[in-house]
């Protein structure tokens, strides 16, 4: 009688278990699910944890985070050096490098292989990575992935005052930090320059902030420009998302004031150049000390030292002088031009895509940096 006892009790115990194990194998991380996201553009890309790619998706008006499985660590990290990769990519899409455009880059911070947001003559978005000097192209058929459709987004048909589409503005930059997902943007609202912080995994909370800056280059407040590249940082202590806009001034919001339903004042604390239209801004760390980098449409790489951030303590919220063409923080141009993409590998390296003076749009690496950082 014991030992038949004893024989159910078993029997119950390797049910159980089977059936956890069973569950365990279907559950996905992050609340991902499989299947193959519909992604009508990659207007931005950052990495979160465990090889998870965030793509946004402003066409759509939704950001995909896709499981890579990319988590495979390497013995070494070669240098990267990529003469004509625009002629590289277009060939092996059966095309001309003209009828193709590389719109951001993104380093896998495990793998440390590159990825990149490639956008055909007819707006069909394509995701390739490079490691080790080999293109290989990223299927979204059939992978574990999860989206978030953002609220109060531009309609598809929403223009500006010029007749542009406000769509293609609603996400402009992404970044992925301590379990939130920041998109910088435009909204159908009022005050459309938005900033959202979405918890990762996804849920149905995003807490929505409208912004306001004065441009001092404008001579003006202005709550309807979308930042342009922002990254996060610490200022004396404090966290603040550290943003830059057309036309360049650099503003600083802190992050815990960026609630839902808020609308923020930033600090503006800097004006680096009218005319001029930030394409990325990254931080960088050398020997200790702080950088921000910044790629820019008109002028070299800029940095600015975050010693010189900490120690400006004023906001510009004056119109410059007629004969001033920049104010606050200082900044130093470096001799890089014509960067159009920059990404971080770690933090004494960086991997610039770049128009050469011979026309050839290069992808190539410097782990030192010395030309940027002193």
């Amino acid at each position: 009688m014991k030992k038949s006892v004893l024989l159910v009790a078993l029997s119950t115990v390797m049910v159980v278990l089977a059936a956890m194990t069973f569950r365990g194998n279907d559950e996905l991380p992050y609340n991902l699910k499989v299947g193959s996201p519909e992604v009508k553009s990659i207007s931005s890309l950052a990495f979160g944890p465990e090889g998870i790619l965030f793509i946004g998706d402003s066409k759509s008006a939704a950001v995909y985070a896709v499981n890579t499985k990319d988590v495979k660590s390497p013995k070494s990290v070669s240098s990267i050096d990529v003469k004509a990769i625009d002629q590289k990519i277009a060939t092996l899409l059966g095309t001309t490098s003209d009828n193709i455009s590389i719109l951001d880059i993104a380093v896998n911070p495990i793998s440390k292989k590159v990825y990149l947001a490639i956008q055909s003559g007819d707006g069909t978005p394509v995701l390739m990575t490079l490691a080790e000097g080999k293109f290989a192209p990223v299927t979204l058929k059939d992978v574990e992935f999860a989206e978030v459709q953002l609220n109060n987004s531009p309609g598809v048909d929403d223009k500006d005052g010029r007749g542009r589409s406000l769509r293609v503005s609603t996400i402009s930059d992404i970044d992925y930090s301590d379990g939130k997902l920041m998109v910088s943007g435009l909204s159908n609202k009022e005050f459309s320059s938005t900033f959202r912080s979405i918890p990762f995994p996804f849920t149905d909370s995003q807490d929505y902030a409208s912004l306001e800056i004065f441009h001092a280059a404008h001579g003006r407040y202005e709550t309807t420009s979308p930042i342009k590249a922002f990254t996060t940082g610490k200022v004396n202590g404090k966290e603040y998302l550290i943003a830059s806009y057309t036309c360049t001034p650099l503003v600083l919001f802190p992050l815990d004031e960026l609630k839902a339903g808020t609308h923020v004042k930033g600090r503006t604390i800097a004006e680096m150049g009218n005319g001029n239209q930030p394409l990325d801004l990254i931080s960088m760390k050398k020997d200790g000390k702080s950088y921000l980098v910044m790629a820019n449409s008109r002028h070299p790489v800029f940095q600015v030292d975050f010693k010189d951030i900490e120690s400006f303590e004023g906001s510009l919220t004056e119109p410059l002088a007629d004969n001033v063409k920049t104010d606050g923080v200082d900044f130093e141009s470096t001799p890089l031009t014509d960067v159009q993409q920059l990404a971080k590998m770690d933090d004494g390296t960086m991997v610039f895509l770049q128009k050469k003076s011979n026309g050839s749009l290069d992808l190539w690496s410097s782990d030192k940096a010395e030309n940027l950082t002193k």
